[in-house]
Order: structure tokens, then sequence, then C-alpha cells
């Protein structure tokens, strides 16, 4: 019985002879708590609401015009652009990181738990100034100069990548243990190499696995994008930084930034919806 329905005692049949009694009227539950509960909340999110649009401060005329300008849609589209790389390659790497922690090789294990628990013991922050500051180390590098080879772009598809690299690893490795065993020995018994069964039986089967925390990861590959304005990376977040440093208009550009951020993960995330449902057809799960 469904648990927003009063429990009825069963009614006794009537003697024969006298009129059947009328079954009882089922109630619903009242819920007035969570009615109440729900009108406070609407009406403080429509105070908040409120405050935001009409307070001048905000400035949405001046968040209005700084919205599409050139310096910003070039930001955006270095991030953009920063965030696919860093995802594709991240997620090549973190699949071999993943294969090899698999393997039956003790040394292959331990290379792959090795980078997997130093770069997530590590801050992203540290690791692209480390890489920045690599020159102090190898001032050159196969007869070139450090600070030549790696401009702070490629410092930070480096950081970033390296940095994705050891979550996409576990990702991917939660994904092929999410496939059953029985699949592993059917490939095997067909005659598939080690490459094949991977390929073709076994990662299809793990997307279902897989996908969900990919698309949280992308997302949050977004919007760790950002922190690579701290090596002067002209991303979105830099490209505003130079603005309001110009014009003293600080809150309308963090704004400018904000909204960019909010509309690109909004997207992504109605995709990530449709590649989880696309993944998941044939479950119980599947929406």
């Amino acid at each position: 019985m469904p648990s927003d329905i009063l429990d009825v005692p069963a009614v006794p049949a009537a003697p024969p002879g006298e009129p059947s009694r009328a079954a009882p009227r089922l109630v619903p539950r009242r819920r007035t708590g969570q009615w109440a509960a729900a009108v406070v909340l609407l009406a403080l999110l429509a105070l908040a609401l409120v405050s935001v649009v009409r307070n001048p401060a905000f400035q949405w005329d001046v968040v209005a015009d700084y919205f599409l300008t050139p310096a910003v849609l070039r930001g955006l589209g270095l991030t953009l652009w920063l965030t696919a790389v860093v995802m594709v390659l991240g997620f090549a790497l973190g699949t071999l990181l993943a294969v090899l922690r698999l393997s039956g090789n003790p040394v292959l294990r331990g290379v792959g738990r090795g980078y997997v628990w130093l770069f997530r013991s590590t801050p992203i922050l540290v690791q692209l100034l480390f890489w920045f500051n690599i020159g102090a180390l190898y001032p050159v590098v196969l007869g070139v100069k450090t600070v030549d080879l790696l401009s702070p772009v490629a410092v930070a598809v480096l950081g970033l990548t390296l940095h994705e690299a050891a979550y996409a690893a576990e990702v991917v490795r939660g994904g092929i243990l999410s496939v059953d065993k029985g699949q592993w020995e059917a490939a095997q018994a067909l005659g598939l190499g080690a490459g094949r069964r991977l390929r073709r039986i076994v990662l299809p089967q793990a997307m279902r696995s897989i996908v969900p925390p990919a698309g949280n990861m992308l997302i949050g590959t977004l919007k760790g994008t950002s922190i690579v304005s701290v090596i002067a990376v002209n991303d979105l977040l830099y490209a505003v930084q130079l603005t309001y440093h110009r014009t003293y208009q600080v809150i309308p550009l963090l704004l400018v930034a904000t909204l960019w951020y909010v509309l690109v993960t909004s997207v992504l995330s109605v995709g990530q919806h449709y590649l989880e449902r696309h993944y998941a057809r044939g479950t119980a799960g599947a929406r």
C-alpha cells in the first residue's frame, strides 16, 4: 500500500440477512508541514531573486555590455578548447593507467598505482606552478630552452592533463571492474586477444558506469580551467580580470564569467543526460 495512504483495518463481512456495510473512505495523509516549508522556501527564493535583480550594485547594464565582447569570447573559446583537449588526453592516458592497474604484472600495477597516488595527492595549483617553473630544474631539454618549449598554454595543457588522468584512471578502472567476469571469459573463449577483448567487449559495457562520473569530470574540468589564470593563460576568467583591472567594475565582470560558466555547464549537463540514457538502454534505470 502506498505510504501516503492511511492504513485502514479490514471490514468484516456482514452476517446473512443484514445489509452490507459501506467500505470506509480512504483519506490521503495530510502533509501540512511539508507544504508550509515549501511555501516558506519559495518566499525566500523570491526575495533573493528580487534582491539580485533590483540591487543596482550588480550593474546588469554593464553585464549586458561586456557579455559578448571580443575579449570575453576569445577567453571563452580558449576555455572550451582547453576543456576538450584536457578531457581527450586525460582519458586516453587514464585508460592506459587503468589497464596498468588491472595488469597481472606487479611492476605495471605499481607504476599505475603510484601515478594515481602522486597526482591525486598534490593540489592542481601546486602542479601548475611546478610545471610553470620547470625551467629552474631543467633549463635546456633536447637542446631547446625550456622557457621556449613550454608556453603558458602548453603548461596548462600538461598540468591539467596529468592531473585529470589520475582521476580518469579510477573512473575507467571502476567501469571495467563493473563488467561481469563471465564477459571476459566468453571473449577469451572466442579466441579474442586482450586488446580486442578490452575494446570490443569490455569497454562498451563499461561505458554505462563510466559515463556518469566522466560527465561530472567534464563539468569539473570546465570550471577547473579557471585556475590557469594564475599563470597568465588568457582563458575566460583571465580575460574578465584584465577588463576589470582596467575599468574597476569587478562585480559585473565577474557576473559575466559566472553566467558563461553556468550557460556552458547547463548545456553539458543536458548532453550528459542524453548520453547516460543512451548507454542505459535496456536497463531498469533507463529514462
